[in-house]
């Protein structure tokens, strides 16, 4: 039996959010003919990407790339309601992939804006998810991404605020902004459950119980996928050495000499066919697979968007 161990985490890889949005746009290939648009990546994944190109799926930045009467696939990240009117006025085919989770704040934040509040976004500026809530009523969002941010942050009316976040956070890094809140708004008004996704904080989880057997962890994701990047960050800060792997060339350049025990995991937007392949490249250094007991079981799934589905978006427990 090989002394050196690759521990893998669970739950990890595609969360439900991620699997109907890879989903929705396969069904869209099979109902639509060739080429369908997509706004921005579906996911932040490259080879999840890259697959879909193969098929015919074309990935857009502007919406003026998508022809009149074209077919375009809004991702899991949410977009603006700016963009949804200007795909409207177009006469394009929508299929609005925006992941239920992302959804449920941009409807929070649609309802303290209707009460008059100054809502505080904890997030990452520029991300897509951050950008489609804020869009929701951007003359009453302002977007804080630290602590620092959110002592000096101006609000209309101190007593009058509330706070939303990105799902994808990592629970420590939105804990000591929304203290920070707290601290300076004694009333602050927050959702009534969590903006951090189910499925972002079991990860986080499972990979800061997986740092505490491992000498090192590898994080198997996109470098732009927040996700991913909380991952890592986790792993770091339970003291481990932690690398983000986007793609196979990088497992070359890891340094395994004098570790044991390498921990294995993967973001949300990552396939299994990429965890796959790193673990039999593992296997071929030495490092006897080892499948660690799930942190939590998750059951969540959701139907497919409209046009693809007609059934109701609401999740299935």
């Amino acid at each position: 039996m090989s002394t050196q161990q690759a521990m893998v985490a669970f739950p990890r890889g595609f969360c439900a959010g991620v699997r109907r949005a890879v989903d929705a746009v396969e069904a869209a290939l099979l109902r639509f003919p060739t080429p369908i648009y997509c706004f921005h990546e579906i996911v932040h994944n490259r080879q999840v990407v890259d697959r879909l190109s193969a098929k015919g799926v074309v990935f857009v930045h502007d919406l003026d790339e998508v022809p009149s009467g074209g077919v375009v696939l809004f991702s899991a990240h949410g977009v603006t309601p700016q963009l949804r009117a200007d795909a409207q006025q177009r006469g394009l085919t929508v299929i609005d992939a925006t992941c239920p989770f992302v959804a449920k704040v941009h409807a929070e934040v649609k309802r303290f804006a209707q009460d008059g509040y100054t809502i505080v976004l904890i997030g990452k500026r520029g991300h897509e998810e951050v950008v489609g809530v804020a869009g929701e009523a951007p003359e009453h969002v302002v977007v804080v991404e630290d602590p620092g941010e959110a002592r000096t942050v101006d609000v209309a009316d101190p007593l009058r605020v509330a706070v939303v976040m990105q799902t994808t956070l990592s629970q420590a890094e939105a804990g000591e902004v929304l203290g920070a809140l707290r601290h300076r708004f004694p009333g602050l008004k927050t959702p009534p459950n969590s903006d951090i996704c189910y499925a972002t904080t079991n990860r986080q989880e499972a990979v800061r119980q997986l740092s505490e057997k491992v000498e090192r962890v590898l994080v198997l994701g996109a470098r732009n996928s927040a996700n991913t990047n909380r991952l890592v960050e986790v792993a770091r800060k339970a003291g481990t050495i932690a690398e983000l792997l986007p793609d196979m060339d990088s497992l070359e350049k890891v340094d395994f000499a004098g570790v044991k025990r390498v921990g294995v995991t993967a973001g949300a937007s990552t396939p299994e066919s990429f965890l796959d392949a790193v673990m039999a490249a593992l296997a071929g250094r030495g490092f006897e697979p080892t499948s660690l007991p799930p942190v939590a079981e998750e059951s969540v799934t959701f139907t497919l968007p409209p046009p693809l589905c007609r059934q109701s978006e609401s999740a299935r427990m």
